[in-house]
């Protein structure tokens, strides 16, 4: 092959063989802590991840692939909206919402599909049968994408989160605001996600300084009323 079309192909993450040269081109990337919790290190292409308990988490684990140019869409999820999405770092230009994906199993099963073929990441939010699963699991390793079940049995998931909601955080005597809640995540799975994986997550944010508190500028003092005086003749 000559080199410049070696150097084209290597400068697009693809090898002479057609294999991606990077780990990163195999696996997608998550939040630190997110990081600890997967087999692989990240979101591994092809993979099913099964997400319990925090729209939050679901989102947060699409942040840092989506901040790096991949595509996500969330299907079955109405309340799920691109302003949250983006306080949780979600590039929300390459999100797509799909709240209503079809009216019956095969409706769904097209639209999940249709979006493995496009998509790097896609959230389900809604129940289907296990044939139907199987068959989107199939779908997902064959197209190299991650498939993200949200909040419904996913028979056959390679690695299942579910968080625990804890306290927030923010609030003091008297003023303040609601700025992080804590949220124990757990990760069980099967083979290398064999062995349970827990920590804990500050969400929404990250695990950065807090955001600064709005500074409170003091009124200016009431002028007093001024004496009256008598009406003149």
């Amino acid at each position: 092959m000559p080199r410049s079309a070696t150097a084209t192909l290597t400068a697009l993450g693809v090898g002479a063989a057609g294999e991606l040269t990077t780990a990163l081109a195999r696996t997608l990337p998550v939040r630190g802590e997110l990081a600890e919790l997967l087999p692989w290190g990240g979101l591994r292409r092809g993979s099913t991840v099964s997400v319990r308990g925090s729209t939050s988490l679901l989102l947060a684990l699409m942040a840092a692939a989506t901040a790096e140019g991949c595509w996500a869409a969330v299907v079955g999820l109405p309340r799920c909206g691109a302003l949250a999405a983006a306080e949780l770092g979600v590039a929300v230009h390459r999100l797509a919402l799909v709240p209503r994906p079809g009216r019956d199993q095969s409706e769904v099963e097209k639209t999940v599909a249709a979006l493995l073929d496009g998509f790097d990441l896609v959230a389900v939010a809604t129940p289907v049968s296990a044939a139907t699963s199987r068959k989107l699991i199939a779908r997902a390793r064959h197209r190299k994408a991650v498939l993200l079940p949200f909040a419904v049995p996913w028979p056959g998931a390679d690695v299942e989160l579910t968080a625990a909601l804890g306290p927030w955080t923010g609030l003091k005597t008297g003023h303040g605001v609601l700025s992080t809640r804590t949220v124990t995540v757990q990760a069980t799975g099967r083979g290398a996600a064999a062995r349970p994986r827990q920590t804990d997550l500050a969400l929404p944010g990250t695990t950065d300084a807090p955001p600064p508190r709005p500074t409170l500028i003091p009124l200016p003092a009431p002028t007093p009323p001024l004496p009256a005086t008598a009406e003149a003749v």
